[in-house]
């Protein structure tokens, strides 16, 4: 991992240099804010032809709409509709007012989880948490694993204690739905426990020019086992995913569904494979953009979501959390107490 961070690190160096117009180019006017937006992100944003947009035809399309007199909250208005054409949870336009964000990712698909359900008819408030990660020895001696945000940082004696409590099961369900990713850091210190040799988590490329087309070989990176001594599993896993599993939990997602004991169980992740970055408008306001996509161990793109494993794409109804059922837990307990 920390040859993957020296190579990102000299990404955003390069990022960093290549993104900078002079801001004589952009006066501090609506059109100019405009422009400079639709020009950085045009020359930067790593996914226009992974997604079929036509950006010129956007820009034209949004830059008609700029009247005389335009306020500062109807420019942000303009220009957040604009970025939502990328269909994009990674790219956001951030003012002192607002901030944008695009959240059909995973409106438009059945919610698949709820923790209350979870809690009061799975768990029975008698787990343990260890780090913001619940825990707990289910029916069949099946282990659970709740891990809510990657942005909560899990020390190493931490998930000593856990996979320790855990080692008597049979089988590991491993619950990563809703999380909307975090620090990648964290996924390295959580994934580690799961394998016992170098293993390709997948590749990473960065903008070479303004093309849309225009990127780096493919850089191949990789995770390493925990060192020795540290608690491990490597008995049969079932990996629980759904539309609000982005970023890094979609990362974590396309990274596991590569290893020989881990099944993926739920509905599609929800996407965002592209390495975040930042640059500011001469009004100040900052956008934040996909950069560099990340692909997964065998080259394929992530950015619109990680499936799960063939037969076990599972949906929760409305009417399942009424009743107190969670139907994709349900499975992943049938499918690991068959094995």
């Amino acid at each position: 991992m920390k040859h993957l961070l020296s190579f990102l690190s000299a990404i955003l160096v390069t990022l960093t240099f290549a993104s900078c117009h002079p801001y004589e180019e952009w006066d501090d006017s609506a059109e100019g804010n405009f422009d400079a937006l639709w020009t950085i992100l045009d020359e930067h944003y790593c996914f226009f032809d992974e997604k079929d947009i036509d950006w010129n035809e956007v820009g034209q399309r949004y830059r008609a709409r700029l009247v005389p007199g335009i306020t500062q909250q109807e420019l942000f208005a303009l220009c957040a509709e604009m970025i939502d054409e990328l269909e994009d949870g990674h790219t956001n336009l951030i003012s002192p007012f607002d901030i944008s964000y695009y959240d059909q990712w995973w409106t438009d698909y059945p919610q698949d989880f709820d923790i209350r359900v979870l809690q009061e008819h799975y768990l029975g408030f008698d787990y343990k948490v260890s780090s913001g990660i619940y825990y707990k020895i289910m029916p069949n001696n099946i282990g659970y694993i709740y891990y809510p945000s990657f942005s909560s940082t899990i020390g190493e004696g931490n998930l000593d204690w856990i996979l320790a409590d855990l080692a008597v099961c049979d089988a590991l369900i491993i619950d990563i739905r809703d999380n909307g990713g975090g620090q990648l850091t964290n996924i390295e210190t959580f994934l580690r426990r799961f394998i016992h040799e170098p293993t390709l988590a997948g590749y990473i490329r960065h903008k070479t020019g303004p093309g849309h087309d225009q990127f780096s070989e493919p850089y191949p990176f990789y995770y390493y086992p925990a060192e020795a001594g540290r608690m491990t599993w490597h008995k049969p896993i079932a990996l629980l995913i759904n539309r609000s599993c982005f970023s890094a939990a979609n990362n974590f997602a396309a990274i596991m569904k590569s290893l020989p004991n881990v099944t993926l169980i739920g509905s599609r992740t929800g996407g965002g494979g592209g390495m975040p970055f930042s640059a500011e408008l001469p009004n100040g306001w900052g956008i934040r953009f996909s950069a560099c996509p990340i692909t997964d161990s065998l080259d394929r793109q992530i950015e619109t979501g990680v499936d799960p494993t063939e037969g076990c794409e599972v949906h929760s109804l409305p009417q399942d959390f009424v009743l107190g059922i969670d139907p994709i837990l349900d499975f992943a307990l049938s499918h690991l107490s068959g094995q």
